[in-house]
């Protein structure tokens, strides 16, 4: 039976953590190369080991919308219950250090306030986008325990482009100048946004409504106050994104109750 869902944008990376996860759960044999069991689709990968389900949901809120709705359905036919599902991603830092891992309060739109806007039948349909409280509390508990990076509690901008809607200046179209760009951003931190990225609000609006326990745990790749550009080498972008990883499998580690 399933307990828990992780989803990430790429499904090289949810391969990945399948296989990271089964190793620390003790699941399955050593080196098995778990197949995708909706390789019948290219809208996404999912990938399970033993209680967990790992799957992709490409780039933006449109995609990892699409994947939650069928998503939900297929854990309410399965008759799953009691399920936590946790997203896993990079993200840009607002006044963080590089490769701090940033554990989602609520996600806010690019006007900062708690929200997700979804267009329904021609009118606007406001939905909360608070994350589960405790889920939070628990994961900032097994970040402790690990204690190997930087971890915090903050606010997310999701925004609806990784461009504009970022206030980047490195973008085919830039309509504003670099003060412009800064003070949006430090407007941003001092709200309580501390990393941006662009799929958590409808995330965590959709586990709302359908009773999920959510979060979003995700690591900051560059501090958006000090550049557009990522200038750390490779192999640390590489370490630094199996941050999440590793502190997602502590919880579910713990909640099994495995040693």
């Amino acid at each position: 039976m399933c307990k828990f869902v992780c989803v990430g944008g790429s499904p090289s990376r949810m391969k990945t953590f399948i296989t990271y996860i089964a190793e620390l759960l003790d699941i399955g044999n050593p080196g098995y190369d778990y197949p995708n069991i909706c390789a019948g689709t290219d809208r996404y990968a999912m990938y399970k080991a033993g209680p967990v389900l790992s799957v992709s949901h490409g780039m933006g809120i449109p995609s990892i919308a699409i994947m939650l709705h069928e998503l939900i359905k297929l854990l309410y036919h399965a008759k799953c219950s009691n399920v936590t599902i946790i997203r896993i991603g990079t993200s840009g830092g607002i006044g963080l250090t590089p490769g701090s891992v940033v554990i989602t309060k609520q996600a806010v739109d690019p006007t900062f306030k708690p929200q997700f806007e979804q267009i329904i039948l021609g009118k606007s349909v406001i939905r909360s986008t608070y994350l589960d409280e405790k889920l939070t509390e628990d994961l900032m508990e097994c970040a402790k325990e690990l204690d190997q990076f930087n971890t915090v509690i903050g606010n997310t901008l999701c925004t609806l482009d990784f461009y504009e809607g970022q206030a980047r200046l490195d973008g085919a179209i830039c309509t504003y100048t670099e003060e412009e760009k800064m003070q949006y951003l430090k407007e941003a931190h001092k709200t309580g946004v501390r990393n941006i990225e662009m799929e958590s609000s409808v995330f965590a609006a959709m586990c709302n409504l359908s009773g999920l326990k959510g979060a979003v745990v995700c690591v900051t790749l560059l501090n958006r106050l000090e550049g557009d550009q990522i200038s750390t080498p490779h192999d640390v972008l590489k370490e630094y994104q199996t941050r999440p990883q590793k502190l997602v499998g502590q919880l579910i580690k713990n909640h099994l109750g495995k040693k």
